[in-house]
């Protein structure tokens, strides 16, 4: 009788911060008998004990050296994602690579490349496109319950006070070492939102690329990047998408979704997985439905499952995430973010810390979304005109 074979082993780079989520996810895995966690790396003291069968490093090439991982979960800072991913597929190991994966289009190819080359897989950490019900309003823009789709939005009113500007020395940077960062509202704080907008209008124009893009970046405190963006990009084919949302608002709103269509319209609350769909078709006159938060396929469970039978499709693989990247690119190399003159913005003192709100961006954020149209078109008095770019075709 032969031995069961044992389950893949897996390392994690960025044992800390954020890393924290996949060290439960991962030891969930591990309680089912799916994976079996071999090391952490993490240049900071770990906040938890590791336990005796796991190896604890600082470096991420000593620790791939010494325990040849089947699976690396990377969960580090942007700007040092690549040469650990690289050396990760170099060392025979499958990718979990939070994201934004990369921040370049060449960067995001030369992974590509080294991936293909090695024969690994990586999935990217963009967890909530494993909701199941992203994937009900999909098939509902397929089967055309919303009829023609005209515009893609969403919209999200979030507060960050000073302590999150303060949480780590890339916080609020453009660049560290001279290296991308990317850690402005839509690349970092909202990139599930910049995601799923382009997930979903390439369900509605299935194989249409983003070939143009208005983008506006406003900031209330001294940072490199945005707190507050309105981004509409238009595509090969297939709607426009529009992507208003801000770190300085009044109220909290999770980030909603928006689809309209010339029969109905959908709303899907992305961080809880709500959706709402109003489709107003003969057969269901001003019907609407909801469907229940049923839960999400986790993305390293996803991955062992495509491990184990590559016909199981990746819920966010790396080549999926390459018009991400493309936006990423135009974003960083857009012009400074517009500071919101004093006028226009007030201190709060009632958060954790204090923190900057931008007199009426909450009514703007949702009237953007809602109108599919700018802030500067809305015509509010903090506004500058936009910046406009093209996209290279694949």
């Amino acid at each position: 009788m032969s031995e069961p074979t044992p389950p893949p082993t897996v390392a994690l780079v960025g044992a800390t911060g954020y890393g924290a989520q996949h060290r439960q996810a991962i030891a969930a895995l591990e309680r089912a008998g799916r994976v079996r966690l071999v090391a952490l790396c993490d240049t900071r003291p770990l906040t938890e004990e590791a336990g005796p069968a796991v190896a604890v490093h600082t470096d991420h090439r000593a620790m791939l050296a010494a325990t040849r991982p089947d699976i690396v979960v990377v969960s580090t800072p942007p700007h040092t994602h690549l040469p650990i991913a690289l050396d990760a597929v170099a060392a025979g190991a499958d990718l979990l690579l939070e994201k934004p994966p990369v921040t370049s289009l060449a960067d995001h190819d030369r992974l590509t490349l080294a991936v293909r080359d090695a024969g690994r897989i990586c999935q990217v950490g963009f967890q909530a496109q494993g909701s199941h019900a992203l994937a009900a309003l999909r098939q509902a823009v397929r089967d055309g319950r919303l009829g023609t789709i005209t515009g893609i939005a969403a919209a999200g009113t979030w507060i960050r006070d000073d302590a999150y500007y303060n949480r780590s020395p890339w916080a609020g940077r453009r660049l560290v070492d001279g290296a991308p960062v990317a850690d402005g509202a839509l690349v970092n704080p909202f990139a599930h939102t910049l995601m799923l907008g382009l997930d979903l209008a390439r369900t509605a124009a299935p194989g249409t690329t983003p070939t143009r893009f208005t983008l506006e970046r406003y900031r209330t405190r001294e940072i490199e990047v945005e707190d507050t963006a309105c981004l509409r990009v238009e595509f090969s084919a297939g709607p426009p998408l529009l992507i208003a949302v801000t770190l300085s608002a009044a109220e909290f709103r999770e980030g909603d979704l928006l689809v309209h269509g010339t029969h109905g319209s959908a709303v899907l609350e992305y961080p809880t997985d709500r959706l709402l769909l109003r489709p107003e078709s003969a057969a269901v006159p001003g019907a609407a439905a909801t469907a229940p938060a049923d839960g999400r396929t986790g993305l390293l469970a996803n991955l062992l499952d495509h491990r184990r039978d590559p016909s199981v499709p990746l819920v966010a693989a790396l080549d999926a995430t390459r018009d991400f990247t493309a936006l990423v690119e135009a974003i960083l190399t857009a012009p400074a973010p517009t500071p919101v003159a004093a006028q226009h913005r007030r201190r709060r003192q009632d958060t954790g810390s204090p923190a900057w709100v931008i007199d009426g961006v909450d009514a703007a954020v949702t009237a953007a979304a809602t109108t599919m149209t700018t802030y500067a078109d809305l015509g509010l008095p903090w506004t500058t005109a936009p910046y406009a770019g093209t996209l290279s075709p694949r």
